[in-house]
């Protein structure tokens, strides 16, 4: 691709707008505006020319049609819900009105919209139309869960006026079709970097809890970036903070934590609905705007162990993050673990494996075409599938080059987290951010809560699990260590009750049996509880040595002794439990049995 520079300068306190600069966007290009709220996308609502503007996710479209500054420009969503009638009536309405076509639609309800042109027998790709894909980085980061993402983008390689942009767009595509664009880069010439606070850790629920400790009652309001719901529910449970907490994420999500009684979960953001904490997923990492009076505190978390798909890309993720907020930020964090297992390689060595798995792909393509049976071209074509090149191939046998694209991104990110330096290296590198890095080790950490939170072992291997942790963690001899027997407790209360009072070897002998184990925990209590100094006071006042009791006035007052101090025994009290605090011989009369006691068992202060 061709490369073309255009410098911005800062005014005072504001960035100048993309259309003072740049005044209308010209077709087969790829623009890099750098920064987030330059007005790419307001500059196309803007341009005097019809226009369709692909958006990655809904809220981002309401959010431009609900906009005070597009009251007067004629946009109109297309997204789930809306129908392809709807679309032919805005169209008609707005030739007839003689006003600009405006249509904002998400990736996956673009066929709606091309329908509906050809219906009306207009071919947008040569009739003067100008098709815009905004935040074009997510067709590389989602289309591995998103498969319908890219599904514009045949119609768009055939139309004559087509850009892409981004603050962050991919600056390698390996789609051939893109040898003709050029790269249009705005290049601040001020020093735009905002300050970071990296922090690395082997434990995100702990230092998360810290973090937000430290921060205190800081009254502006908290967002917190999280790409997974699971995560976001657990975190706000244990960090103590549901119950102030809204989650902006997809419907599915939404329905998820209804259904977990949490209320405040929503589609769509909107500032109404804003809490001091605000859980956000990738949903909501770009294109939206969001517009506060107060600058917010900005929280990134990353689990590599529990979820990879929750590691923040330096060069885009968090690009796009930060710049969500119109207004600026107050604070920025990532608090991210990292994973040793993650492979590291360069973006030449993952082409390289790519080639060879190709040419093998070919291979067995080639031998299954020449086999001399059924069986063999069978073997073959399943040989050949089980490549993991033939992920990259559509239905039709051409090259996604957005899911190689994907595959080459998403092995380069989990390069950065293989360690706290490659991380903070890729940040340093992105030249966004000026990173203050900060690194938090503890005595247990995500590596293995994760063994505790797989879903695919057994209760009896999870409570292993925690009993050797337990083990590990010792006496706990710091508030991170009391936390984390506290999380612990959080997956498995039963299990650390039954530790912390029977010990490791009582419950490996009774072999994890949940009877048996809540058995000797009542038993361990019951003796605990009457063996209790009060307890032996009660019974050597009551009950005198070298003294004759009948089994009834024996039984009675024990009961009456264990009732006034709550104690609960596991068998019935009999006339026999005596026998637990005094030596006895026999007692019995012609009339009624008893014992007389000689001496206490258990001497008291």
């Amino acid at each position: 691709m061709k490369e073309k520079i255009i410098k911005v300068s800062k005014i005072g306190e504001n960035v100048q707008r993309l259309s003072d600069i740049y005044p209308i966007i010209e077709t087969n290009t790829i623009l890099n505006k750098t920064i987030t709220g330059i007005g790419a996308t307001y500059s196309e609502i803007k341009a005097p020319r019809n226009s369709i503007i692909i958006e990655p996710t809904r809220p981002v479209i309401k959010g431009k049609i609900n906009d005070p500054k597009h009251k007067e420009d004629n946009l109109f969503g297309v997204f789930q819900g809306v129908k392809k009638d709807d679309v032919e009536s805005y169209i008609e309405r707005s030739i007839r009105k003689k006003k600009h076509i405006k249509i904002l639609t998400t990736p996956e309800s673009f066929k709606k919209v091309q329908d509906a042109f050809e219906e009306l027998d207009i071919d947008i790709r040569f009739d003067g139309y100008f098709l815009l894909f905004d935040e074009c980085q997510k067709i590389v980061k989602d289309c591995d869960y998103r498969e319908d993402i890219s599904l514009p983008l045949g119609l768009f390689f055939e139309c004559e006026n087509k850009a892409m942009v981004s603050a962050t767009p991919p600056t390698e595509l390996e789609d051939p079709r893109f040898k003709d664009f050029t790269f249009v880069k705005i290049e601040p010439d001020y020093d735009y970097r905002q300050d970071m606070e990296l922090h690395t850790t082997n434990n995100v629920l702990q230092y998360t809890k810290e973090l937000l400790k430290s921060i205190g009652n800081e009254e502006r309001p908290i967002f917190l970036f999280v790409n997974s719901t699971d995560i976001i529910y657990s975190l706000m449970n244990q960090l103590g903070v549901k119950d102030k907490s809204a989650v902006f994420c997809s419907e599915k999500s939404v329905n998820k934590l209804k259904q977990l009684k949490f209320k405040a979960a929503y589609e769509d953001w909107d500032i109404g609905k804003m809490a001091h904490y605000n859980w956000m997923t990738s949903r909501f990492y770009s294109a939206l705007d969001i517009e506060l009076s107060e600058k917010p505190i900005v929280i990134m978390i990353t689990d590599c162990y529990i979820a990879d798909y929750t590691m923040i890309d330096p060069y885009m993720d968090a690009v796009q993050i930060v710049g969500r907020f119109r207004n600026g930020v107050s604070t920025i964090y990532h608090i991210s673990n990292t994973n040793r297992h993650f492979a590291v390689k360069t973006r030449e060595q993952i082409k390289s494996r790519l080639e060879a798995d190709s040419l093998v792909y070919d291979y067995m393509q080639t031998m299954e075409n020449s086999a001399s049976t059924p069986e063999q071209r069978e073997a073959f074509a399943g040989a050949k599938n089980a490549i993991p090149f033939s992920r990259f191939l559509k239905e039709d046998g051409s090259l996604d080059y957005f899911g190689i694209d994907n595959y080459i991104d998403e092995e380069l990110q989990k390069s950065y987290y293989n360690n706290a330096d490659n991380l903070r290296e890729a940040y340093y590198a992105c030249n966004y951010f000026s990173v203050f890095h900060g690194n938090h080790s503890y005595r247990l950490g995500d590596s293995e809560r994760l063994k505790i939170a797989n879903p695919n072992i057994s209760i009896k291997q999870k409570q292993k699990e925690i009993v050797k942790q337990l083990e590990q963690l010792g006496v706990c001899e710091t508030e991170a260590d009391v936390e984390y027997k506290e999380s612990l407790a959080f997956a498995d209360s039963f299990i650390v009750k039954a530790y912390d009072t029977l010990g490791k070897e009582v419950i490996e002998e009774l072999n994890y049996s949940k009877t048996k184990i809540r058995e000797a925990i009542i038993n361990k209590e019951h003796q605990e509880k009457a063996g209790s100094t009060d307890a032996l006071k009660l019974i050597y006042t009551r009950f005198r040595p070298r003294t004759r009791y009948t089994s009834k006035e024996l039984k009675d007052g024990l009961i009456e002794i264990f009732n006034k101090l709550h104690i609960k025994p596991p068998k019935a009290i009999k006339a026999t439990t005596i026998k637990n605090y005094y030596k006895v011989t026999d007692g019995n009369t012609k009339d009624e049995k008893g014992y007389k006691l000689l001496e206490p068992k258990f001497r008291i202060e």
